[in-house]
């Protein structure tokens, strides 16, 4: 793919869905790596989250419930790997 087509992976709607300001951090932490190619790995993030590796998982769990990210592979001990859904995926309602 060509970098200069490549769309950002931020899309606005992560701020219209009520989400924590820390879950929102966590995703666009996930959109930085995604963007300059770096795998959305938990010791990617860990690596640049200036909080609590708790509040960092739970960031994740909350945008994986959203199916804003999708985990593809963990080993189980905390070392996952995600990828980022489209947006036409993302749960937007609240159970309505």
């Amino acid at each position: 793919m060509n970098p200069e087509n490549k769309k950002p992976a931020m899309n606005q709607k992560i701020f219209d869905m009520g989400l924590s300001v820390e879950t929102v951090s966590v995703y666009l932490l996930c959109c930085g790596l995604a963007d300059s190619e770096t795998v959305i790995s938990t010791k990617n993030l860990l690596g640049v989250w200036n909080s609590t590796q708790e509040a960092l998982i739970e960031g994740l769990a909350n945008l994986e419930e959203k199916h804003i990210i999708i985990k593809i592979i963990s080993d189980h001990e905390g070392n996952n790997v995600y990828k980022m859904a489209d947006v036409k995926d993302w749960q937007l309602s609240y159970g309505l």
